[in-house]
């Protein structure tokens, strides 16, 4: 660290940069958590049309990289954290407000921009906190993340049977976001960036002195950034489409849409109990149980409740389904990455930086994926056909000898 910046307790930082993580997992959950009511509001009948509007977030991670490797080596992580995590706050809170269908397009847009600059700004900070402590704790972030969008989903949940409209609740959460911002801002760390700079000019003339040829990754990576690509996909129909399957598919009334709530109580669930699947399976069979999961959660939600026409089965039936696929995907990118560490041959940070770049197209497929298949077969069709992907991710764990012990 530079020998101008304040000294505090590392416990201090350690809770700063945890209270950030939380902050962000607020603004997501509760976005998430009233996409049913946004797109009534904004009268998007189409399914195509829903998943064009959440194509848009992907869209902005994508735009985001760039800037924040701008942002990064010239005004440093502790500024870049303060800026896209207020935007993010912001644009929370401008969905609320905004009118029109092509000003809410926008307005995601920014959000997905936002999203992921905080994404990479706030995870430097976490890696620069574990620097600090010497020991691995990137694993508690990530948690109190997860805890966060749990709070945040109840919360919702809450204010959706409370009659508390979209505009007072997301108003409410980004007054909170931005108190939590201010009151821990100044215990951010910054890495030396003299030292940074230095390492990359370093390894730029040692690159420079070697053949230019192209050197494929190794295979490991390549099937590990496979796997972190169909978890995406996973991920982003779960966040952008439970509630929304609930109101759509089941009918089911507000009190009774928490397909978003269950599905993050088990992926909150699934994180804790993960470092526990690994004393009892070899990595590589957790993550084949995770797709085994991933797969019977989407057809149970999609098959099995046509077995009933009672809609309080229905709801029991696929809450049963989206607990499966969110213990299912919660352990997987936490294993991706507890694998590069044990197993890659190449440095960490390059190791997923090539992961990243295979896995960044998985946010671009759900959406349109799903969108498509909604609008010319139903959402249970859709959720049917994201099932297999559950089975891509266990082939794609299972062939090749990269991940075998």
């Amino acid at each position: 660290m530079t020998s101008e910046q304040p000294v505090y307790s590392k416990q201090r930082i350690r809770y700063a940069v945890l209270s950030l993580f939380i902050a962000q997992g607020l603004c997501f959950a509760s976005w998430a958590s009233r996409l049913p009511d946004i797109k009534r509001d904004f009268n998007v009948e189409s399914y195509l049309h829903y998943g064009l509007l959440m194509f848009l977030l992907p869209l902005g991670k994508f735009v985001a990289i760039p800037i924040v490797g701008f942002l990064l080596p010239r005004i440093g992580s502790k500024k870049t954290v303060l800026i896209s995590i207020i935007g993010y706050a912001l644009a929370l809170f401008m969905v609320s407000i905004i009118p029109g269908i092509t000003g809410l397009g926008i307005t995601l847009f920014l959000f997905g921009i936002f999203w992921n600059m905080t994404d990479i700004s706030l995870n430097t900070q976490a890696i620069e906190v574990e620097r600090i402590y010497g020991k691995p704790i990137i694993a508690t972030f990530h948690a109190s993340w997860s805890l966060a969008a749990v709070i945040g989903a109840v919360i919702g949940y809450s204010m959706i049977n409370l009659n508390v409209i979209t505009l007072y609740h997301f108003s409410i959460i980004t007054v909170v976001a931005i108190i939590v911002i201010l009151l821990n801002y100044k215990y951010l760390q910054e890495p030396a960036i003299a030292t940074e700079k230095k390492e990359i000019k370093t390894e730029t003339s040692l690159t420079e002195k070697k053949s230019k040829k192209f050197r494929m990754p190794e295979s490991l990576l390549i099937q590990l950034g496979l796997v972190w690509l169909l978890a995406l996909i996973v991920e982003n129909t779960m966040f952008e489409w439970s509630d929304v399957y609930f109101q759509s598919v089941i009918k089911a009334p507000e009190s009774l849409q928490v397909g978003f709530l269950v599905f993050m109580v088990m992926m909150f669930t699934g994180r804790m109990l993960t470092n526990f699947a690994y004393t009892i399976w070899q990595k590589k069979t957790v993550l084949q149980i995770a797709g085994a999961l991933i797969f019977v959660g989407f057809i149970t939600s999609s098959l099995f409740i046509g077995y009933s026409d009672d809609m309080l089965i229905q709801v029991i039936i696929t809450s049963i389904g989206f607990m499966l696929i969110g213990l299912g995907i919660s352990c997987v990118v936490p294993t991706l990455y507890s694998i590069v560490g044990d197993k890659a041959k190449t440095p960490v940070g390059t190791a997923l930086t090539i992961m990243s770049s295979i896995s960044f197209v998985g946010p671009f497929v759900s959406p349109l994926l799903v969108g498509a298949v909604s609008d010319s077969h139903g959402p249970k069709w859709a959720y049917l056909v994201m099932s297999l992907v559950g089975l891509c991710i266990i082939a794609a764990v299972s062939l090749g000898k990269s991940l075998k012990k």
